[in-house]
């Protein structure tokens, strides 16, 4: 049985430029998607914090260091810079690449509004009541 996983998580990056008019996809500065293990091309969730807002498209490369998260395209109308926004990948993987598999995780301050990385993990604490 193959099992779909949670590969890679930018939680609350900030949203940097909107652009309708630029060829459609999620812009993400190359830094961040070199450490977070998400390849140019690959298919993104994008999920905003703001407005409720789900979409699926696919990651191009920004500026390394820029910090730019630029939601393009159709999904522009979608987001606001600003907004805190969840990107995430998923992998299939088999039950036995499962047992074995650890998601990477960025976590960003969405107050600062500058996409810089506060922490990486490889697991989501476990939620208390």
């Amino acid at each position: 049985m193959d099992l779909t996983l949670l590969k890679a998580k930018l939680h609350r990056a900030t949203v940097t430029h909107a652009e309708v008019d630029y060829e459609g996809s999620c812009a993400i500065d190359s830094d961040l998607l070199e450490k977070a293990g998400i390849r140019e091309y690959e298919q993104i969730h994008l999920y905003n914090v703001a407005n409720g807002e789900r979409l699926i498209t696919y990651a191009i490369r920004a500026e390394a260091g820029s910090g730019i998260i630029s939601v393009n395209g159709a999904a522009a109308h979608r987001a606001t810079p600003g907004d805190p926004v969840i990107i995430c990948t998923y992998a299939t993987l088999s039950e036995a690449e499962a047992d074995r598999h650890e998601p990477t995780l960025l976590y960003f301050d969405a107050d600062a509004g500058d996409n810089r990385i506060q922490q990486i993990r490889h697991a989501i604490p476990i939620q208390a009541a």
